[in-house]
């Protein structure tokens, strides 16, 4: 007896030490990108609903805030609208952190404006010109007079480093241009202003479909004038596309890893074309 007490009294709290251990195991954070809440959100209640014993927590911020918490070890995966520079993936070796790096779905970029402007395509010139602010008026591009209303996401949503780097060649952005904390602050902001301008993720434009119109966009004069979709992201026909990214850390948590093969897998891909992005598989 005195035995057997000995071992349920030292088994107790070893028991609710694992268990507690277990669930640590079993729980997952997601930080990042803006243009990927929806999207990793989708996976994962799709994933704990298949797993009740599972918890992920999604979070945004932007895919410089992301990359900053995986650095510092604050979020098991970062979600990622860019690739990260070479600097930040020295920073993480030199913590011993080793980013991997994992496409799990493709986005195309969609330029928007109001419903009621009649313009329905823009070359990648113009729309250069209209944000680093060489264009100031929408008559420089179309029927309609008015200023540009530019909106942009800010400086840490790697939506807004994509679209700097490959549209406006790196050139700074007008100083004119709002910078919105969230992609849905810029689709409400060109559902209501005629004049304005902005670019969302293609699976926020499907969402939003109807409450803005999408433009067509020219590689050049001479192009032909290419809708985002699936089909022109994942053909590369539409100019502006881009993959979407996790990253975790070295000695990654299994929970963590688990979740990344699920958003891999059939039905993790499935959700993927599910919330308007384009699969990898």
């Amino acid at each position: 007896m005195a035995v057997m007490l000995f071992s349920a009294l030292g088994c107790g709290p070893a028991t609710q030490h694992d268990q507690a251990g277990q669930a640590a195991a079993k729980s997952v954070t997601v930080k990042g990108s803006d243009t990927m809440v929806h999207l990793v959100t989708a996976w994962a209640e799709s994933y704990m609903k298949a797993r009740p014993d599972s918890e992920v927590s999604v979070t945004g911020g932007g895919s410089g805030t992301g990359i900053a918490a995986l650095l510092n070890k604050t979020t098991d995966i970062c979600a990622a609208s860019r690739e990260m520079s070479p600097a930040e993936k020295e920073q993480g070796a030199q913590k011993g952190i080793m980013p991997r790096e994992t496409v799990v779905a493709r986005d195309g970029i969609a330029v928007i404006v109001h419903p009621s402007n009649p313009i329905t395509e823009l070359t990648m010139e113009q729309l250069k010109k209209i944000y680093t602010g060489a264009y100031t008026n929408w008559s420089e591009v179309s029927g309609v007079s008015g200023e540009f209303i530019v909106l942009s996401r800010e400086s840490s949503s790697g939506t807004y480093v994509f679209f700097q780097e490959h549209i406006l060649k790196k050139e700074d952005y007008t100083q004119k241009a709002r910078l919105m904390p969230a992609t849905s602050s810029i689709i409400q902001s060109v559902k209501t202003d005629a004049l304005a301008i902005g670019y969302v993720g293609l699976g926020y434009a499907v969402e939003a479909a109807g409450r803005v119109k999408v433009l067509k966009i020219k590689g050049d004069a001479n192009a032909p004038a290419i809708a985002p979709s699936e089909d022109t992201v994942r053909d590369g026909s539409y100019s502006i596309s881009r993959p979407l990214y996790f990253y975790t850390g070295a000695g990654v948590v299994p929970a963590a890893d688990n979740f990344v093969q699920f958003c891999l897998s059939e039905a993790g891909q499935k959700i993927v074309r599910e919330a308007g992005y384009v699969p990898v598989k």
